[in-house]
């Protein structure tokens, strides 16, 4: 039961990280730059202390007596991770939600799944996932086995995107979507994202002890009601400072670059409703994580808890991408490569899942 309740969670965290992108196709006359810092707002500064404040009474005093050197690592892993998510934002832009989603995110379940448990290999920590142990135990093989059909329907996905490139090309077909389609650049920038993405899953065990100190005091308040659903909510607050700091600096010298200072008081645009779409984009990001908690606190933040946010977010984003006719203008033998590759996704979600019950 507790291993159905964790897929479930990271479903709805998958679905919040795979649809946040559709409210900024709302806005209007805005630059990208734009945009994203104000959603980012939300998302990394406004939207986690409120979460930690109202799931975990005195998490300020967790933060402020845990050990600087954790409190820096967790940061700076928030920093390249922001580098990541930066360039996901810059990735879905040019090679729309559901190609840009799938490169990205596949890189980042690999990395993020598989390096925590190579380094706790050669440092063990109690509760925490080896990989020999992965190797070793049924219920690791058939994790592993689910990351490898994910990493085939990603290949899948990638190769579909390709198609997609070649018969737009061939029919001289631009869907208002795919304007700014751009299959070199975005391949570029998806794979720095995907490789850094990864650095949001080692923040979280950097600042493992902020969470196990939150887990520990509503565990004494709340005895024989199992592990907190919101234990990492106090570890977000100091990992999304990382990724607040590398997106703010970036985007502010775009707008200097861009001259488009102007987008937050241009009345010319629909202001409020490119704050609201901004913002609603922003939360709904910050959901992701809320729920990847809760999912992972069912499930153990080892390579399973990793690989079901990352898959869900790459079947939901792709649905996405169906819905908004991204893949509009395109052969029949391309639209049935994606489906293909989205129930291979699906698949890989099911063989982790099933893994995650031969280990209870």
């Amino acid at each position: 039961m507790q291993a159905l309740l964790g897929v479930i969670f990271h479903f709805i965290g998958g679905f919040a990280s795979g649809s946040f992108y559709i409210p900024y196709k709302q806005v209007k006359g805005w630059a990208w730059e734009s945009y994203w810092i104000i959603g980012g707002l939300f998302s990394w500064l406004i939207v986690p202390p409120l979460a930690a404040y109202l799931t975990i009474p005195g998490y300020t005093e967790i933060i402020t007596h845990t050990n600087g050197g954790i409190l820096f690592l967790t940061y700076f892993f928030g920093v390249l991770w922001g580098i990541g998510g930066l360039t996901y934002g810059l990735g879905v832009r040019y090679l729309g939600v559901a190609l840009g989603s799938s490169i990205i995110l596949g890189l980042c379940s690999v990395f993020g799944a598989l390096i925590p448990s190579v380094y706790y290999e050669f440092n063990p920590q109690p509760g925490k996932d080896t990989i020999s142990m992965l190797f070793s135990e049924s219920w690791g093989q058939m994790v592993l086995l689910g990351l490898l059909v994910c990493v085939i329907g990603i290949v899948i996905c990638g190769k579909s995107g390709a198609m997609k490139d070649a018969d737009l090309r061939k029919t001289g077909h631009v869907a208002a979507d795919n304007t700014e389609f751009k299959i070199g650049l975005g391949l570029t920038v998806s794979i720095i994202s995907g490789i850094l993405s990864a650095c949001f899953a080692f923040g979280i065990d950097a600042g493992k002890i902020m969470a196990q100190e939150a887990n520990g005091i509503w565990k004494a308040a709340n005895p024989g009601e199992g592990e907190f659903l919101f234990q990492n909510n106090v570890t977000y607050v100091v990992i999304l400072w990382g990724g607040l700091t590398t997106n703010f600096i970036w985007c502010m010298i775009l707008n200097a670059r861009n001259k488009t200072f102007g987008n937050y008081t241009d009345s010319s645009t629909p202001l409020l409703s490119n704050y609201i779409f901004s913002a609603l984009a922003g939360t709904t990001w910050f959901l992701q994580f809320f729920f990847y908690g809760m999912g992972e606190s069912k499930l153990g933040n080892g390579p399973s808890s990793w690989i079901l946010h990352m898959a869900f977010i790459i079947l939901v984003a792709n649905s996405w991408g169906l819905v908004l006719k991204e893949w509009k203008g395109v052969s029949k033998k391309t639209i049935s490569s994606i489906i293909i590759g989205i129930l291979v996704i699906v698949l890989s979600v099911l063989i982790v899942g099933y893994g995650n019950y031969l280990r209870e």
